[in-house]
């Protein structure tokens, strides 16, 4: 219990865990070698994929107007593993809108379609971290945090290999302040200031908040962090426990309109910042289960997600009951974009942002470190 709850410190304050990383990488190494069954990054041949001319963005446009890629629906079609296998996937959440894809896939039976039996666990990110690298668990519902750069550095075999949304252009979650009495959304300076936060400085988060800040005469040395947990966030803002807050859907939605308090920033409109990650038992152990993951995931999303898909009332309550959740809590916010591509530079652009905010250490990874999009060029049939 100790060592889960020091763990679970790290990922919240972004520290590194140099000694505790660097034994579990070093057992990891013996167990992702004797799991593979080829050479780590030798070329799988990729053939062209009925229906998914348009599977593929150029990884450098990470523009707001940018259209995310689809394949018609249906595709690309299944090509079912010779004999079925087991996927185990981790998430943090279990009812969160952009686990809507994995969700529905398991319900409309899409990964069944490939011979794979997907189970999925609820466990905290720091949790399932070392699950991951040591091969217990295949995949983990997450982000590339400042926890997930650390453990790679130190040897954790983790890739990011696929993304999972961005936001629609009438959303307003992010980061949002109260005002002072006269002051106006242009004229709020964040220095000084105390913004609630759930994880910390090394989250994603991080990222775009700095744009925000920076915006606002402030920094990550200017204002003080405070760590809340997710049904805090809200009426800490309210009741002055915090000066300001990133809000999710829905909660955004319940200051929406109220001029007490404006929204300054988001999420970039073209540029996902999470997604799906694997650990060495599909990468290198069985490359064909982890392509037949992303194919099944990538159909589910170009089948049911394609557009405003909120707009079905039908489909909605299939994803209310998938979800957990109300229909009309589902509604109340517009639908998210998904999208399984990763934007070239994000990484880089997430390691700035948490050097400044002092959670890594070290010279930056480069990309190919934390980045394989080789799954799902191949489930497409994109030859880069």
């Amino acid at each position: 219990m100790a060592r889960r709850l020091f763990l679970a410190r790290a990922l919240m304050t972004g520290v590194t865990l140099f000694g505790v990383l660097g034994s579990l990488a070093a057992c990891d190494a013996q167990t992702s070698e004797s799991a593979r069954s080829g050479t780590p990054g030798k070329p799988r041949p990729i053939t062209p994929v009925a229906g998914c001319a348009k599977g593929w963005t150029d990884p450098a446009d990470a523009s707001a107007a940018r259209a995310p890629a689809r394949c018609s629906p249906g595709a690309p079609a299944p090509k079912p593993l010779k004999k079925k296998t087991k996927i185990v996937v981790s998430a943090g959440t279990l009812t969160a809108e952009y686990l809507a894809p994995l969700r529905i896939g398991m319900e409309k039976g899409e990964f069944s379609k490939e011979k794979l039996d997907v189970e999925l666990k609820l466990l905290p990110t720091p949790d399932a971290l070392p699950l991951l690298a040591k091969g217990d668990i295949d995949v983990q519902y997450a982000a590339p945090e400042a926890a997930v750069l650390n453990g790679i550095r130190q040897g954790f075999d983790i890739r990011w290999v696929a993304g999972n949304f961005t936001p629609a252009p009438g959303s307003r979650s992010g980061f949002w302040a109260r005002l002072k009495p006269g002051e106006t959304a242009g004229e709020v300076s964040l220095k000084d200031r105390t913004v609630g936060t759930l994880i910390g400085k090394g989250s994603v988060i991080m990222y775009p908040m700095e744009k925000v800040l920076a915006a606002h005469q402030a920094d990550v040395d200017s204002v003080r962090f405070q760590q809340l947990g997710p049904a805090e966030v809200l009426t800490s803002l309210k009741n002055g426990g915090v000066d300001a807050a990133w809000l999710l859907d829905p909660v955004w939605r319940q200051v929406d309109g109220d001029t007490g308090y404006a929204f300054l920033g988001g999420q970039p409109r073209g540029e996902p910042l999470g997604g799906l990650l694997f650990g060495p038992d599909l990468l290198t152990g069985n490359p064909d289960a982890g392509v037949a993951f992303l194919r099944a995931y990538i159909r589910t999303v170009n089948t049911y997600f394609a557009g405003d898909y909120k707009k079905d009332q039908a489909f909605l309550d299939d994803l209310g009951e998938a979800l957990k959740t109300e229909p009309d809590t589902l509604a109340a916010v517009p639908s998210l974009r998904m999208d399984w591509e990763i934007r070239s530079g994000t990484v880089e652009r997430l390691q700035k942002a948490y050097a400044t905010a002092g959670v890594v250490e070290g010279d930056p990874l480069p990309e190919d470190r934390v980045v394989d999009r080789s799954f799902y060029t191949e489930a497409v049939g994109h030859k880069p």
